[in-house]
């Protein structure tokens, strides 16, 4: 049997393309996706053939998924069919022309069952574990096929707090108004922090920057951004870079306070970094989050949930753009363009 897929079968060339359905091995279950989000980082930068360590093309695209199961393997005991399972991805290509990237976008994914692979120890590669099966995770019935896929981005970026160990009433400054610069504005309110600013070119992200709890939100070029940043030289606690550029880095540098930190989330996409270390205090920290610690994102998932029951997190402050998955490459268009914080793909 075979299931479509998103394929990126060139840089920057996006298709839908028929491969085998995969099978669920004895710690696995098959995943029928409801729905997915686009990864404004990850995907893009593998679709431009830019993300690092990634060379085989084509591959099968996406990692923001959420869909239901409809079979198990004989030895899973954590998923049930019926389950609604967030992060299903298909790893190993059913097709050996297409290489993997995350194969998250296909109409069949597989959410391998960590916790009955740990509790038999089988959680190892000889096994066929994956890291990433941390993560793959059952939301409850109460929670909808949008915020369950948003899972996939708050999760990631609540865990990042504790890699860059903020805390309440730190003062922070965020470069960058995507899902995740909007997600560490939107978190660091409900959590406590002090001062939150945010720098963003496109206005409409500005505004929802505000109406998550941000102090101020300032385009790059903006007087007042300059006037504050010569105001808080040398006080911030930490500086939230969600690009991910060396002119951010670097600018970054005098604005943090002694032992104060330069946060870099997401795929650094150049070899080198040029650090002017002479315009930073004597002591700072560089934390680079480059990929999830997935003990940290699967421990997230609990507060997340909460926030959404109790009406303080919704996708509708994210979700901006709707297409159907055949309509993927109208969907990227958009993404690229920034007309949408985040694009949500239905199946």
């Amino acid at each position: 049997m075979t299931m479509f897929a998103v394929s990126v079968t060139q840089q920057h060339t996006l298709e839908i393309v028929q491969v085998p359905k995969p099978v669920p091995g004895a710690y696995q279950a098959l995943v029928k996706t409801e729905a997915a989000c686009l990864c404004n980082m990850t995907d893009r930068k593998l679709i431009e053939g830019k993300f690092p360590g990634v060379e085989q093309y084509p591959l099968l695209l996406g990692h923001e998924t959420v869909g239901i199961v409809e079979a198990v393997g004989e030895k899973v005991r954590h998923f049930k069919v019926g389950d609604r399972v967030v992060g299903g991805l298909v790893l190993a290509s059913p097709d050996p022309a297409y290489g993997s990237g995350w194969g998250g976008f296909c109409e069949y994914t597989l959410a391998g069952d960590h916790r009955a692979m740990i509790e038999d120890g089988a959680a190892d590669p000889a096994h066929g574990w994956f890291e990433v099966y941390e993560i793959m995770r059952v939301v409850p019935p109460s929670i909808g096929i949008e915020d369950a896929v948003m899972l996939c981005t708050w999760r990631e970026v609540y865990g990042a707090f504790g890699d860059f160990s903020l805390k309440a009433g730190d003062d922070i400054i965020i470069y960058g108004g995507g899902p995740v610069g909007l997600s560490f504005a939107k978190f660091g309110r409900l959590l406590g922090l002090g001062s939150i600013y945010l720098v963003d070119k496109w206005a409409h992200k500005r505004e929802k920057a505000l109406a998550m709890g941000a102090t101020a939100a300032f385009a790059p070029d903006d007087p007042a951004l300059a006037d504050l940043l010569r105001a808080r030289r040398g006080t911030f606690d930490a500086v939230i870079d969600a690009v991910g550029t060396e002119a951010i880095i670097n600018g970054a540098l005098p604005l943090v306070k002694m032992g104060g930190s330069i946060c870099i989330y997401g795929v650094i996409d150049t070899p080198t970094i040029r650090l002017d270390k002479a315009a930073a205090p004597l002591n700072f920290n560089l934390l680079v989050h480059q990929w999830p610690t997935r003990s940290r994102e699967h421990d997230a998932q609990e507060p997340l949930i909460e926030w959404i029951q109790a009406g303080k997190l919704s996708y509708r402050e994210f979700i901006s753009a709707e297409y159907p998955i055949r309509q993927i490459r109208e969907a990227y268009e958009t993404a690229q363009q920034t007309k949408a914080v985040k694009t949500l793909l239905r199946y």
